[in-house]
C-alpha cells in the first residue's frame, strides 16, 4: 500500500490572522461567520506561499482550526487558497477540567491524522506541548507561530526543510 501524502495543517487565528502584525502586506477585513461581524488581519501572500509549499513537498494543505469549514468560506478566498479539507474539531465551550482549548484541539487533530506525517502551523503553546507528548502519531513537526506576529517566511522554510528530509 502506498503511504499517504504528508499533511500541512494550518490554524487561522494567531497564524494567518495574527493579533497585531506590523509586517507589510496584511489587510484588515470584515467577515461574518455565523452572522456575527469579526475583523480579521490577513495577508494575501500567505495562500500562494502555503500552496507552493504543499506542491513542492507533494503534501496536502488542511485546515486545523476551530473555524473548520468556515475557513473555506471566510479565509481561503482572502488569502488565495482553494477549498481545503478540515480537521473536524468539535466545538468546545468549556474544556474538560485540567485542559485548555489548545489541548482539546490537539487531541482531535491527533485522532484525525493518526499515523500520517504532518507539519502543523499552530500558535497555541498548550496544543504544541500536548501534541509533543502524544503517542501513536506519525512523524510530525510542530511549527510554533507567535500569535502577535503570525506566519512568516522562516516558519514556512522550516516546514519546507523538514518535508524535504521526510521525502528522503
Amino acid at each position: 500500500m502506498e503511504p499517504s501524502k504528508p499533511l500541512v495543517l494550518v490554524d487561522v487565528d494567531g497564524v494567518l490572522n495574527p493579533a497585531r502584525s506590523q509586517a507589510p502586506g496584511y489587510r484588515r477585513q470584515w467577515v461574518f461567520p455565523g452572522g456575527l461581524a469579526r475583523r480579521l488581519l490577513l495577508n494575501p501572500s500567505h495562500g500562494p506561499m502555503l500552496a507552493e509549499l504543499a506542491e513542492v513537498a507533494d503534501a496536502e494543505l488542511v485546515w486545523a482550526t476551530y473555524w473548520r469549514n468556515r475557513a473555506n468560506i471566510w479565509v481561503a478566498p482572502r488569502v488565495g487558497l482553494p477549498t481545503l479539507r478540515f480537521v473536524p474539531i468539535p466545538r468546545c465551550w468549556r474544556p474538560p477540567a485540567g485542559s485548555s482549548l489548545g489541548i482539546w484541539k490537539a487531541i482531535h487533530v491527533a485522532a484525525w491524522v493518526g499515523l500520517t506525517s504532518f507539519v502543523w502551523f499552530e500558535d497555541d503553546a498548550s496544543a504544541v506541548s500536548h501534541l509533543a507528548r502524544q503517542e501513536g502519531l506519525g512523524r510530525h513537526l510542530m511549527v510554533k507561530v507567535d500569535p502577535l506576529i503570525g506566519l512568516t517566511d522562516s516558519h514556512v522554510e522550516r516546514a519546507r526543510a523538514w518535508l524535504n528530509d521526510l521525502r528522503r
